[in-house]
């Protein structure tokens, strides 16, 4: 007897485009759930930085993975992935499609594609790189990088110092190049998935950037932050929306200059966003003014 094939249709594309609205078209016309891949929606103490799903979006359907962790957690892209698969082995029981939407290329590909898998390495080896950052500088850990792998010193964010002593962890613990472990024995998926990318001219991009910024502002963002100043060192709290008000708060900042600060970083993550995405080659690309019917034929002609 033939196994049906099951579809998890991923939505993709940068902040501020219709996602989430999408994702609720598709999920109740399917009669499914959602899946969130959106790496900074998953605490619950950041619901205005992060345009959560409102209450009334999220009563219009079943949502996982949406404010269901604390900031004070560690919770990672690993433990997603699994938590994701896990979801997606339950509904797949009871529906032949499931919605994922979500903006963080890394949790994405986790669902879609599977992780890269690193072996063990010692522990003090990362204390001894957090040691030369701290006292030798970025640029010295860059270095070493380049001699040790110069493919992943040409392709990784040299400019974020967790990706670089990632990177270097592994090339020294396992005395291989870390580029060396990338894109290998990845598991295969027991669904097919189907992408749907949402976009629009950048200057549009950019202007609803702007107003989604100017509303959370006015829904309160500022008094969220403040609520969350004494945890301020905490990763999930090195993001856009939030770190530039602790530089307000801090007197770093005038208001308006950290809020100005806020727009200009969500424009490069939204670029960034789209360089992610466009990798795929297979990913299927609408202005995100196009009409439901039209996605759905588009959907229906992947099958």
């Amino acid at each position: 007897m033939k196994t049906e094939t099951k579809y998890l249709i991923s939505i993709v594309g940068p902040t501020a485009i219709g996602k989430t609205s999408l994702s609720i078209k598709l999920a109740n016309y399917f009669n499914t759930e959602i899946i969130s891949a959106d790496s900074r929606q998953f605490f619950k103490e950041m619901h205005i930085g992060t345009a959560a799903p409102t209450s009334s979006e999220l009563a219009a359907a079943p949502h996982h993975f949406i404010q269901h962790k604390s900031i004070l957690e560690n919770y990672n892209v690993g433990a997603f992935e699994k938590e994701a698969m896990n979801t997606l082995h339950t509904l797949f029981k009871t529906h032949n499609y499931v919605v994922m939407v979500g903006g963080s290329g890394l949790y994405v590909d986790a669902v879609t594609k599977g992780l890269d898998y690193f072996p063990e390495v010692d522990k003090s080896i990362r204390e001894t790189l957090n040691h030369q950052l701290e006292f030798e500088g970025l640029e010295h850990l860059q270095v070493q990088l380049k001699t040790l792998d110069l493919e992943s010193y040409n392709t990784i964010a040299l400019q974020n110092p967790q990706r670089v002593i990632r990177a270097l962890e592994i090339c020294i613990g396992s005395g291989k190049p870390y580029s060396s472990f990338l894109n290998k024995d990845k598991n295969n998926r027991p669904f097919k998935t189907i992408s749907i990318g949402l976009t629009a001219e950048r200057q549009t991009i950019y202007d609803r950037i702007n107003t989604r910024v100017d509303n959370m502002m006015e829904n309160g963002q500022l008094k969220e932050v403040e609520s969350l100043l004494n945890h301020k060192e905490l990763n999930a709290l090195n993001t856009v929306g939030y770190k530039e008000l602790f530089n307000y708060l801090n007197d770093d900042w005038t208001l308006d200059f950290a809020i100005s600060e806020i727009k200009k970083n969500t424009r490069r993550f939204a670029k960034r966003q789209l360089t992610w995405f466009k990798r795929n080659p297979e990913t299927l690309w609408f202005d995100f003014t196009t009409d439901f019917e039209t996605i759905l034929q588009a959907i229906e002609s992947k099958k």
